[in-house]
């Protein structure tokens, strides 16, 4: 019997605010352990929770972006369990009416475009953070009430690799709209990971399996990895999986449990007295999705489609969203919106990264790009001598006309100069030219070589492999 894998996630993401969730503490990573805290995020006891509204707008701006429903009615509940770093013993975040349902998440994976749905995006608080030592144990309660907006999915996710895929596409467009920095090192990405499995064909959903607080996208894939063919052979051996959670340990590279898994009414949710239900204006939604931003995907398809770039191409200027958009800005003035990518990418980039510059630091005018391909294109420079000007262009900020005129590194194109040239290399050369003759296409190269050192390097080197092949013919 043939197995398949059911996947659906559950991803954290740490909110960009400057301040939390409830209280005006500072929603900031590295600080001393406990130092941005008060009663409020402490779980002190006659504390009242005041919204913040920008973890709000930050939530609908998610909606709007992940293609989701924006309810008229939304509310905070209490879901109560007792873990050290609770302090309040109940953590404040969405049930029955979360802010946001349904969307999708659309991405590539192996050649074609997916939509995985979404269940919904809720606010919820994050909690305090742990630390064990030798004999003792201590929690920072630095991250307690920091925004945590939950992201979950529907299981229609079906591999490790697609769900490796999925992660970064979202990741992608939260950094894109400035949701939040996504920076996993600090925290600011976690996620839950449900999967089953069950024959191929079946309809019902085998016994679901999570995996917890997972702090990777590449620890996700590793744990799917082990754990679908964990379950699958539990089942053709004749076995039984039952829910329950785990744990990944990344060391061992395997998924250990940790504890049957809690059902909703475990955790008895209620109605947060504190906190009245939400009901957004349409003035408030409007200044919302005055904030939404062009998408990763689209902007990689616009970039194809606009300047007829291939995928490599579109995905960078995806990737780098300044240069994109400075490519943009500078293709304009050009007819061939290829050959200044690859000036952009290739060359600028690498300059850039070399010296520690940003674009806004550039000496040279946005035309510099385009008038060097244009001399490239009609002749005046060879594309040897085209990495010579641009390298003087990025360093003085000279037009590239000027630097050409001014150190004479005019390309000679006149027919009759450059078979003059050509006469003399076959002359001097006879070897080469008999091996042209037998069918050697490498002797051309070599002769072109010598006609370039007979110019100076200023011979159109096009131009010398055509006067030479006709000569030798």
């Amino acid at each position: 019997m043939e197995y398949e894998a059911v996947i659906g996630l559950e991803t954290h993401v740490q909110l960009k605010t400057l301040s939390k969730m409830w209280c005006g503490c500072a929603n900031a990573f590295g600080s001393p352990p406990n130092t941005h805290v008060c009663p409020v995020c402490l779980g002190m006891p006659g504390v009242l929770p005041v919204p913040n509204e920008e973890a709000l707008r930050l939530t609908a701006l998610t909606g709007m972006l992940l293609n989701c429903e924006i309810p008229a009615r939304a509310k905070f509940d209490r879901k109560n369990y007792f873990y050290p770093d609770v302090p309040k013993n109940y953590q404040i975040t969405q049930y029955d009416m979360p802010s946001t349902l349904g969307g999708f998440v659309e991405f590539e994976f192996e050649g074609s475009l997916r939509k995985v749905p979404l269940t919904r995006a809720h606010l919820e608080e994050d909690v305090g953070k742990s630390f064990h030592f030798d004999r003792h144990s201590g929690v920072d309660f630095n991250r307690s009430g920091v925004p945590l907006l939950e992201i979950v999915s529907e299981p229609e996710l079906s591999s490790a690799d697609m769900t490796h895929a999925y992660l970064n596409a979202l990741k992608d467009i939260l950094v894109y709209g400035k949701i939040s920095d996504c920076d996993m090192e600090k925290g600011m990405v976690r996620c839950d990971v449900n999967v089953s499995v069950r024959p191929v064909g079946q309809a019902a959903l085998g016994a679901k399996i999570e995996i917890k607080n997972m702090n990777s996208f590449s620890g996700v894939r590793r744990a799917l990895m082990y754990e679908i063919p964990r379950q699958i052979e539990v089942l053709k051996s004749g076995g039984q999986l039952r829910q329950e959670t785990r744990r990944w340990d990344d060391v061992a590279g395997i998924t250990e449990n940790m504890r049957s898994k809690e059902e909703a009414h475990d955790y008895r949710y209620l109605p947060d007295p504190d906190l009245p239900p939400m009901a957004p204006s349409e003035s408030w939604l409007a200044g919302v999705k005055g904030r939404v931003v062009e998408l990763p995907l689209a902007r990689k398809r616009r970039f194809q489609e606009r300047y007829q770039l291939p995928a490599g191409d579109a995905q960078t200027f995806a990737d780098d969203v300044p240069l994109g958009d400075y490519f943009a800005a500078v293709a304009a003035a050009h007819a061939h919106p290829k050959a200044v990518a690859n000036w952009v990418i290739n060359n600028l980039r690498a300059k850039m990264s070399e010296s520690g510059e940003s674009l806004e630091e550039l000496k040279f005018p946005q035309s510099g790009i385009p008038d060097l391909v244009k001399l490239v294109e009609a002749g005046k420079i060879s594309g040897k001598m085209a990495q010579q000007v641009f390298a003087e262009m990025y360093a003085s900020g000279e037009a590239p006309e000027r630097i050409v005129e001014k150190k004479g590194m005019a390309q000679v194109s006149d027919s009759g100069a450059i078979e003059a040239f050509c006469d003399q290399a076959i002359e001097a050369n006879p070897g080469p030219v008999a091996d042209f003759k037998a069918g050697k296409e490498a002797a051309l190269n070599f002769l072109k070589g010598q006609v370039m050192k007979l110019s100076r390097g200023k011979a159109n080197p096009s131009l010398a492999g055509e006067i030479l092949k006709k000569k030798m013919s």
